[in-house]
């Protein structure tokens, strides 16, 4: 198994949800194997298999008109998952003895850390 994981200064949580998303992605060479991404952000995995494809038709904008915030990771999301012969984004719950969830969480901190 391949560990990455870094962070940044002033930034969002949901930012960095996106981001680790887009690294795991990123630092797949293949794209002929199905990927399946364990996920504990509601917000990167309903983003990518439900909200996506409305803001896509409705030209980057919300149901209430206002522009998706974070548009640019979003498409590179996007662009990465349609490399791929086939990513499945699964929801899984944060916190709760997840082997590889909470090593996710425990390279986070360590990401945090480095920045101190």
């Amino acid at each position: 198994a391949k560990e990455i994981f870094g962070g940044e200064r002033n930034t969002t949580n949901n930012i960095m949800e996106l981001t680790a998303a887009i690294k795991a992605l990123e630092a797949i060479k293949t794209t002929d194997i199905p990927i399946q991404m364990y996920i504990d952000s509601a917000y990167v995995v309903n983003g990518m298999n439900e909200w996506i494809h409305g803001w896509i038709k409705k030209g980057w904008k919300k149901s209430n008109k206002k522009p998706v915030e974070n548009k640019e990771l979003w498409i590179r999301l996007n662009e990465l998952r349609n490399v791929q012969s086939s990513v499945e984004f699964v929801k899984v719950k944060g916190h709760d003895g997840i082997e590889l969830n909470e090593l996710a969480d425990t390279l986070a901190n360590k990401g945090m850390d480095e920045l101190r």
